[in-house]
């Protein structure tokens, strides 16, 4: 079967993590959904914390160092993304944050998205909304209509097992998601490393007359 590359970011502090939970949820449920569709899932899961100190040095130099390189390059040469945050005073992470605003800006271009994120309590859901959803379509991505938030209600007393109606919403992202994957030819483009940005002019911005 045709292989679709599933990349998924998760900016959970802790280990284990609700955040890496729901990622990995949200990851094996689209690989399901995939598989459904005649696909085969490449799921490449990124756990920001192991290339924190790699973005605070790349903010400041302007070069990534190859371990942060080779996690940009998993998320731009992806034919999907999983992004999920824990929500900290109300919105994304700092450190999910920072690792956004490292990816070229025109990288995620088109790009089928899925957001998720984790709080303990079912008032920060609406982050999803004000928050990740407006991050991601100024990248001009495609985010799917569902977003899943999970509060720590939404899980069993073991924290390894969902209850209530987290699965169902689960379900229904991934699906959204798996279609557009299905659609999507990103990782099978030949990306020339030479190429200049779209809308560059060797005579400046006004262009010749």
């Amino acid at each position: 079967m045709t292989t679709r590359r599933i990349a998924v970011i998760t900016s959970g502090l802790s280990q284990p993590s609700s955040t890496r939970l729901l990622a990995d949820r949200l990851a094996d449920a689209t690989a399901r959904q995939l598989q459904s569709l005649g696909f085969d899932a490449d799921v490449q899961i990124l756990e920001l914390r192991d290339t924190a100190q790699d973005v605070v040095n790349n903010l400041m130099t302007g070069f990534p160092s190859p371990k942060l390189e080779k996690a940009i390059e998993t998320v731009t040469g992806s034919d999907a993304l999983i992004a999920v945050t824990p929500v900290f005073t109300t919105s994304y992470s700092g450190l999910f944050k920072s690792f956004i605003d490292v990816l070229d800006p025109q990288s995620l271009t088109d790009l089928p998205v899925l957001i998720g994120a984790t709080g303990g309590s079912e008032r920060h859901s609406l982050a999803l909304d004000y928050a990740m959803r407006p991050l991601f379509t100024y990248l001009h991505a495609v985010v799917v209509p569902t977003s899943v938030y999970a509060a720590s209600s939404d899980w069993g007393s073991t924290g390894d097992q969902a209850a209530g109606a987290l699965p169902d919403r689960i379900d229904r992202a991934a699906r959204e998601l798996a279609k557009l994957a299905a659609e999507s030819d990103r990782s099978s483009r030949v990306v020339d490393p030479f190429a200049l940005p779209a809308g560059f002019s060797p005579v400046g911005g006004y262009g010749a007359q």
